[in-house]
């Protein structure tokens, strides 16, 4: 089967940095499926894995995690799906990558893709979209009741980004909160007043007048989407006592959670992967929130955060995508489709 892989970890201008290539066939066991890939998204962690550092792979690595395809078998044990279902997943950051013809994948975080949607527009969704449900709901603890979100608001910082995109979305539509988002160009200006952010300061500078200018001086929740070390201490002067504050962006530097300890705030980690790097007891909830992200896409709720199309996918297209991700400003999400 086809695959774009790495064997070694090079700057993305190298033509080696990413590679076409030939893999063997795959066969599905136990509770994997074997996905038909049909597009394939790039985030912010395939740069992070593929950056350059002194280390050699014995066998071509495929990276990627997003993906939106159509299974072609299943693994004895598999309950939720069957040949032919058409499915979306971020995947499991443990095993091989979505960058290829076919993969093998947990169904237990698998979801079925929105029907309204395109492979192309669904491919956009799934990581960040269990990224933004499991920070919001999960480690914030927001409730999925609006009734008890009345008056609450929501300060998410990096809205443009992917992550950022759909967290404006499910604050907004499913919580009822009060959404300020942060941007700092027309364009991502634009785009997150789309997405339904009531307010939007620019991160660009000082976050606490702009809050007090837009009579929000402190936030019950902050969604830190962009880093976490430049910005913790701004959070910790921003949060409301007894809020919460949580971030996917790991710090370069350590951080001074005494900050927190007078407002009695919470700090959390949010990483998508963690239930699959585990195998966590509670694996299979990836497969519920997809399915309702796929119901909440169905109903107009929630839009895919698709931007810009690459086709076909392969080495020369994903080393593309991989530059545009690494210089930073893009807004949603960068899609490849199709085999050459």
């Amino acid at each position: 089967m086809k695959a774009v892989a790495l064997t070694r970890y090079l700057p993305i201008s190298d033509p080696e940095s990413l590679m076409d290539v030939e893999l063997p066939s795959l066969v599905a066991t136990g509770r994997d499926l074997l996905v038909r890939v049909h597009a394939i998204a790039v985030n912010p962690v395939d740069t992070k894995v593929r950056k350059p550092k002194d280390k050699t792979e014995t066998t071509p690595k495929v990276l990627g995690w997003d993906a939106a395809g159509e299974v072609v078998e299943t693994g004895p044990y598999c309950t939720l799906f069957k040949p032919g279902d058409k499915v979306f997943y971020a995947g499991d950051i443990t095993r091989s990558g979505c960058n290829a013809e076919y993969q093998l994948i947990d169904e237990r975080i698998v979801g079925h893709k929105p029907e309204s949607l395109s492979y192309e527009q669904a491919a956009a969704l799934p990581l960040t979209s269990i990224t933004a449900f499991e920070a919001l709901f999960e480690r914030l603890s927001i409730s999925l009741d609006r009734t008890m979100n009345l008056g609450k608001s929501i300060l998410i910082i990096g809205g443009a980004g992917g992550v950022g995109s759909i967290a404006i979305q499910l604050a907004k539509q499913l919580a009822g909160l009060t959404v300020i988002a942060t941007a700092s160009r027309p364009e991502t200006l634009q785009w997150v007043k789309q997405l339904g952010a009531q307010h939007v300061i620019n991160h660009k500078h000082d976050l606490v007048p702009q809050m007090r200018e837009i009579g929000i001086p402190q936030p019950d929740y902050i969604f830190c989407c962009n880093d976490t070390d430049g910005y913790f201490s701004v959070m910790a002067e921003l949060i409301k006592p007894q809020g919460k504050i949580c971030s996917i962006v790991e710090t370069a530097q350590a951080v001074d959670l005494n900050l927190l300890k007078n407002k009695s705030a919470t700090f959390t980690w949010e990483l998508m992967f963690t239930r699959s790097m585990f195998q966590t007891t509670d694996m299979e909830e990836q497969h519920h929130i997809l399915d309702r992200i796929a119901k909440l896409v169905d109903e107009g709720v929630l839009k895919t955060t698709l931007n810009e199309t690459i086709s076909p996918i392969n080495a020369t297209n994903l080393r593309k995508a991989h530059a545009q991700l690494e210089a930073g400003g893009t807004i949603g999400k960068i899609v490849l489709s199709g085999w050459a």
